[in-house]
């Protein structure tokens, strides 16, 4: 069940990488509003994650699940439905609020099923099953957007949400901690608009290349009203959105640092190679949907092995070689920018990014979950979660001088963007080398308190 759904989330972003060439042209999309196809999902998922997790905390984990999966699903059929760009982004956004209800609710029910080692092996497993949805996703989808056009992508998803329904109602129980959950509603609004203004402004920059007084208002606007976000949550002190006491463990503040770095850059990288393949590679949605595929298999081999390895040794090898090794392979996808040819130049890159994503993905997300008390589990895998997105939702906001390019101009900004993520992975790495120096095993640690 925990699987069906959070694999939702995989499925719909790695569908969508191969579409976008064909939704821009389709639709006559400029820069900023393909950005906007990509970050109309996941600022809502970004902003509310943490809402949910603490709705299913206090009402339900399974019930908030359940409510979560049924909205993904049919936002996903008003996208496929959709026959205008606006009404688009509309079934994005909800299935990004969707995703925000599911996502937090489906690892907590996953985490409090099991302990110690086991608990590991089924954070890997989880990993593993999100990696070869998304492994098989592109294939149908690119299939899907050559034979029947790209708003056929999102049926994909309905099967999935319909599995995790169904499970979920029939073998699940219900679990929640009504004492120890928070609903925040004024932290979830101001940090929707802060994250919106800022993504809005800077969408704005890169798209047109030029930081206009428009741009600049958005990200003032969205830089105080995250700076406001702060002020309220720390005048909550134990009833805020997230207690940030929890800041106070140099661990804990270490790995979201690293989540938020990490995933901001892989998130916009792998979002930029199928689409320079597809725009100026000349691949089909197929091939392009196939390039990737190394990735999807490597994680999902390897997750339930580090996993259970990262139980033994601890968090911090993994989790600094891990990134190091992404770098290498961003900066190996430069190459791409010379020639496309798929064995020389785009495989090894691809199968170097997997392979550290494979050794890290899974020791990441189970250190994070026994950081804290055992009772906030949601609350902190669902912030741990929104961070990811927000990386990737600033990141893709930084993309559309890349994207406002067609052809051969593409090559010269995706290897300047694949350099600085590059560089970004590497110190997400640095982040885990300093920060877990004093975390030698996976045994849960004790929060700092006020």
């Amino acid at each position: 069940m925990s699987v069906s759904a959070s694999s939702l989330s995989f499925i719909d972003g790695s569908v969508l990488n191969v579409a976008l060439p064909s939704m821009r042209q389709s639709l006559d999309a400029s820069a900023a509003e393909i950005q906007w196809v990509v970050n109309g999902f996941t600022l809502p998922l970004a902003a509310l994650i943490l809402l949910g997790g603490a709705l299913g905390d206090h009402q339900g984990r399974r019930r908030w699940l359940v409510i979560g999966t049924s909205l993904f699903g049919l936002a996903s059929l008003l996208c496929a439905l959709s026959a205008t760009l606006e009404m688009l982004l509309v079934g994005r956004a909800l299935q990004g609020l969707g995703a925000a209800l599911l996502l937090p609710n489906s690892l907590a029910l996953l985490n409090g099923a099991y302990d110690g080692e086991a608990r590991g092996r089924a954070v890997g497993i989880w990993a593993a099953a999100g990696a070869i949805s998304a492994a098989i996703a592109p294939l149908i989808g690119g299939w899907l957007v050559d034979h029947a056009g790209w708003p056929s992508i999102f049926y994909i998803n309905l099967p999935f949400a319909g599995a995790a329904i169904a499970v979920a109602l029939a073998r699940v129980r219900e679990a929640k901690d009504q004492e120890k959950a928070r609903i925040d509603m004024a932290g979830a609004a101001l940090a929707t608009a802060g994250l919106g203004g800022l993504t809005y402004g800077l969408t704005l920059w890169s798209a047109h290349k030029s930081f206009s007084v428009v741009a600049g208002a958005a990200i003032a606007a969205g830089v105080i009203l995250l700076v406001a976000f702060i002020v309220v949550e720390l005048r909550k002190g134990a009833n805020a959105m997230i207690p940030l006491r929890y800041f106070g463990d140099f661990c804990f503040s270490s790995l979201n640092l690293m989540t938020f770095l990490l995933y901001g850059t892989f998130g916009s990288c792998l979002l930029l190679l199928p689409y320079v393949l597809i725009s100026a590679g000349s691949y089909s949605p197929v091939e392009a949907g196939l390039s990737l595929l190394p990735l999807s298999i490597l994680i999902g081999a390897g997750s339930p092995l580090m996993g259970k390895l990262a139980t033994r040794i601890g968090p911090r090898i993994p989790l600094t070689v891990g990134p190091l090794i992404v770098a290498a392979g961003f900066l190996l996808a430069t190459r791409v920018a010379t020639d496309q040819a798929y064995w020389s130049h785009v495989f090894p890159a691809v199968a170097l990014i997997a392979l550290g994503m494979a050794v890290l993905v899974a020791p990441l997300t189970s250190t994070v979950l026994v950081s804290v008390d055992p009772e906030h589990t949601g609350m902190v895998s669902g912030f741990n979660s929104a961070l990811s997105r927000a990386g990737g939702l600033l990141g893709v906001s930084l993309l559309g001088a890349v994207l406002a390019e067609n052809g051969e101009a593409l090559l010269a900004p995706y290897s300047m963007a694949m350099i600085v993520g590059a560089v970004v992975a590497a110190l997400s790495g640095l982040v885990s080398f300093f920060g877990l120096r004093r975390t030698s095993t996976g045994k849960q640690r004790k929060p700092a308190t006020t």
